[in-house]
């Protein structure tokens, strides 16, 4: 298959590791990003501008920019006193955008385009959004740095169920070959990004190969103790069927065989996270 038009949804580095795989089969790819974030720089900007939160958005696009690009190189810079301390520039260049054009897919196509980036960026939700955790005890917490710190988290939400998801992320994810979840934390990345239930519906009716990589190692205590069984169980609870999975088995908690998952080697010497080529590769095979 020349071309493929391929999805990937998450957060985070691991979304970022996603991209990079998959920038080596198309250039057809779309990241859909989890903007559940409440700490750091993007709670600060969510909660002085009412955005969604903006630096997973931003590490999407750095990850689908030209390697080329001084701009892109110069997106994670963190500024690191006065008022601007703590704040990457392209968060602050992003929220500049949003308020200029007034439309945030709009504004995150701009600044791709300012990377001279493959693809698009979009935003799993178009307004801030809470995330819920439930623990098996039935207690629940409020936030993405709080579902992050508490064990025993057996399910996500989001604080509504009315939330805005852009017709463009549906269509993508219906209309694609293949749609990559993961790697990522779980709760906060992964499930994070699919919380809602346009996402969930379209994953459901999309035509599309949907493939789940698995984290390297466990997120303590989000996912402490998983094995490839307990990732798959914390999917089936969220409706989220996959077709098939990568797994690394050097790298997990010991666990059974899974039938449906591909065990390879995912790391490297020069990667201690996901190999891009490797991943790459491994999702190759897959598409055929």
């Amino acid at each position: 298959m020349s071309s493929p038009d391929i999805v990937a949804i998450g957060g985070g580095r691991g979304l970022a590791s996603s991209l990079a795989a998959v920038r080596s089969l198309t250039d057809r790819v779309t990241a859909v990003v989890s903007v559940a974030d409440d700490g750091g720089s993007s709670g600060r900007i969510r909660e002085s501008l009412g955005l969604p939160a903006l630096g997973d958005l931003r590490k999407a696009i750095v990850a689908l920019a030209s390697p080329t690009s001084p701009l892109a190189a110069a997106m994670h810079h963190r500024f690191s006193s006065g008022e601007l301390g703590g704040h990457p520039l392209g968060n602050l260049l992003i929220a500049a955008m949003v308020e200029s054009e007034g439309d945030l897919v709009r504004s995150l196509d701009e600044v791709l385009a300012l990377v001279d980036g493959t693809g698009r960026v979009l935003p799993a939700a178009l307004e801030p959004v809470v995330l819920c955790g439930e623990t098996a005890d039935g207690t629940e917490v409020r936030g993405q740095v709080a579902v992050m710190g508490t064990p025993g988290i057996v399910k996500v939400h989001l604080d509504r169920p009315d939330v805005t998801v852009a017709d463009q992320v549906v269509e993508a994810i219906e209309g694609a070959d293949l749609v990559v979840l993961g790697p990522g934390s779980m709760f906060t990345s992964v499930l994070a990004a699919c919380a809602t239930k346009a996402v969930t519906d379209a994953l459901a009716s999309t035509g599309g190969r949907v493939v789940y990589v698995c984290n390297l190692r466990p997120q303590v205590p989000e996912t402490e103790g998983y094995d490839v069984a307990r990732h798959l169980e914390a999917l089936e609870r969220h409706g989220i069927e996959v077709d098939q999975v990568l797994a690394d088995p050097a790298h997990l908690p010991e666990g059974p065989r899974v039938e449906g998952v591909t065990y390879t080697a995912l790391a490297s010497e020069e990667h201690p996270g996901h190999d891009p080529a490797r991943l790459g590769e491994a999702l190759r095979r897959l598409l055929g």
